[in-house]
């Protein structure tokens, strides 16, 4: 819209003035008076030709009095095209059966279009073979109409062969309503075949093309449909141009399309200009992207009476939309009733949504039939929480197939814990199918898990000194790695672990601290013993410490051992008491031994 401002503004497109648009239609009304008279003279010379072209004229003028004598007189005199105007004369004036008779006569004599309104007019009074007989004739004879409702009559008989040949012979010859049905079958055949890709592509590309011919000539619902294709591809500056186009004629879907590419592209504001148009138009998903705009804003008043709009709609995610707004604000009931307006009508979300609502009430009778409601309908958290549910009642054969259920569908917790049932049964490869597939979805535990499980295959790696960085990296050490990054803390201790036995001291000392600051007790022990090799005994005996604290036996016979070596016998006898406490029990055993010594040493 603003190129085509500015191109105008430039001067380079020169405007029709108001001045100008009215000599045009003078000029137009003189050259049309013109005709008329010298028609009239051809008229009074008796020429037929003339009396037929002049109640034309006058039929289209509406002048049906002035009109019905010539085109009498030119019938009379053998004219086929007068004979098919004043059938269309008399049908206009409601006199159907007599127009049906000039239009035999005409038909008879070899007029596609006469021959067109015949078989229009039978099909009206439901004598269908009589009507595909006459619709074939003009049809037959390139009547591109006639070809067009013999398509129609076909399809409405249930002959998709015979109506598809005629749709895509309207089609061929510029009728912009077949391209549309013709496209429109295409479609749908492409999306119930299994054809290659070759021939898919082929048939994707014909779809196209003739969506894109009824668009070019006007058609609002093939530019639609256009537009939702380009989307698709990526192409979407030609995909707004259509969306654009069809939603100027009033498609209120497209609008709705066009506010959706807008706010993908950053442009809020412009996006709300066409949703609004959308929704008022009474398309309910418009209204829904209205409500969730200014729900984003914090206007929730506003988002609220958009969300009842797009249900008045018939749009039942407005209910599911007013459900979520009620429990993000607290207003339990309130939304335990949108959820279950919204569910009864079959929305799978709402359903589940409301199943999680009850079942945090301690109402679980309540909440399964809705978890089950909306896994069968495909929800696949639904899914997912009716294994959650089942596992918390020990029924662990139901919980793996919900879960399996859920994994199936790319629920990646829901293959985690597959992956976990298959490794509890021993079935080693199946439990890596699954947990590389929650892995990939991005479970750290998955991540973690996987690892584990080919950390476990590895062949013993030869020993290095710290210091010295020999070898590459295994992919169970990538895998402890990527769970290691998003947070997980065992898997941190595991890659400095690696990384220690590697020889890379600075690696395996920042995952030992990042796994210890996060409060990883194996890490604070694990980072101490690294800085005690490194001669940084004081900050190893503050990691130590906190290690200890979180009830690491190792950590406090560690304490115990420099308290003693200090001489701070006191203090190392609390620690030995500490580890002999926390085990495990070489560590109690051992830990006993120097809580011993150091006594005999106190008391003596």
């Amino acid at each position: 819209m603003g190129d085509m401002a500015n191109l105008f503004g430039t001067g380079r497109f020169a405007q029709p003035s108001g001045q100008e648009e009215a000599a045009d239609e003078a000029h137009e009304a003189a050259d049309e008076a013109a005709e008329e008279v010298r028609l009239r003279l051809a008229v009074d010379a008796g020429e037929v030709e003339a009396m037929s072209v002049l109640g034309a004229m006058l039929l289209r003028r509406g002048d049906f009095d002035g009109a019905e004598s010539h085109l009498r007189a030119a019938t009379a005199a053998g004219d086929r095209a007068a004979a098919n105007n004043l059938g269309v004369l008399l049908h206009q004036r409601g006199y159907a059966d007599e127009a049906a008779g000039w239009w035999r006569i005409a038909a008879v004599a070899g007029s596609a279009a006469a021959a067109h309104a015949l078989g229009r007019h039978f099909r009206e009074r439901g004598d269908e073979p009589a009507a595909e007989y006459w619709l074939c004739q003009s049809a037959e004879q390139g009547h591109v109409l006639g070809a067009y409702a013999l398509a129609d009559l076909l399809e409405h008989r249930g002959d998709d062969a015979g109506a598809e040949r005629w749709t895509r012979a309207a089609a061929d010859r510029g009728h912009r309503e077949a391209a549309y049905r013709l496209a429109r079958t295409l479609d749908r055949r492409a999306g119930r075949s299994r054809a290659d890709d070759g021939a898919a592509a082929s048939a994707a590309e014909e779809t196209e093309q003739w969506y894109r011919q009824a668009a070019a000539r006007g058609h609002r619902r093939a530019a639609l449909h256009l537009g939702t294709i380009l989307e698709k591809r990526g192409d979407l500056k030609e995909a707004g141009h259509w969306y654009l186009t069809s939603a100027k004629d009033g498609e209120a879907r497209a609008a709705c399309a066009l506010g959706f590419l807008l706010r993908d592209a950053g442009d809020s504001e412009s996006a709300a200009v066409w949703w609004l148009r959308a929704a008022q138009d009474g398309d309910g998903n418009a209204a829904n992207a209205l409500g969730a705009l200014h729900a984003e804003r914090g206007e929730t008043q506003t988002a609220e009476r958009w969300y009842r709009a797009a249900m008045d709609a018939g749009d039942d995610n407005g209910a599911y939309n007013l459900g979520l707004l009620c429990a993000e604000q607290g207003r339990t009931t309130q939304a335990e009733q949108w959820y279950r307006r919204a569910a009864y009508a079959g929305h799978r979300e709402a359903s589940n949504a409301l199943a999680i609502l009850l079942l945090r009430g301690g109402d679980e009778t309540g909440a399964e039939p809705w978890f089950s409601k909306a896994a069968e309908a495909g929800s696949v958290d639904a899914a997912f929480n009716l294994g959650i549910l089942h596992a918390g009642r020990g029924e662990d054969r139901t919980a793996l197939r919900w879960y399996e259920r859920a994994a199936a569908a790319g629920h990646t917790e829901a293959a985690l814990q597959v992956g976990m049932a298959r490794l509890r049964d021993g079935d080693e490869r199946e439990a890596e199918r699954f947990l590389r597939c929650a892995a990939g979805g991005g479970s750290a535990e998955a991540a973690y898990r996987l690892a584990t499980v080919l950390d476990a295959r590895r062949p013993p790696a030869p020993a290095h000194e710290l210091g010295e960085i020999a070898q590459e990296k295994s992919e169970c050490e990538e895998w402890y790695e990527r769970a290691a990054s998003q947070g997980h803390r065992r898997a941190q201790v595991r890659v400095g672990m690696l990384a220690a036995a590697r020889g890379d001291v600075v690696e395996a000392a920042r995952w030992y601290r990042e796994a210890a600051e996060a409060g990883s007790r194996n890490g604070a022990f694990n980072l101490g013993l690294l800085l005690a090799r490194e001669g940084s005994e004081p900050e190893a005996v503050v990691w130590w410490r906190r290690a200890a604290d979180a009830g690491h036996g190792r950590a406090a016979l560690r304490l115990a051992l420099v308290c003693a070596r200090r001489g701070e016998l006191a203090e190392g006898q609390r620690w030995a008491d500490r580890a002999v406490s926390l085990g495990p029990r070489e560590v109690a055993e051992r830990a006993a031994r120097l809580r011993d010594a150091l006594r005999q040493e106190l008391s003596a």
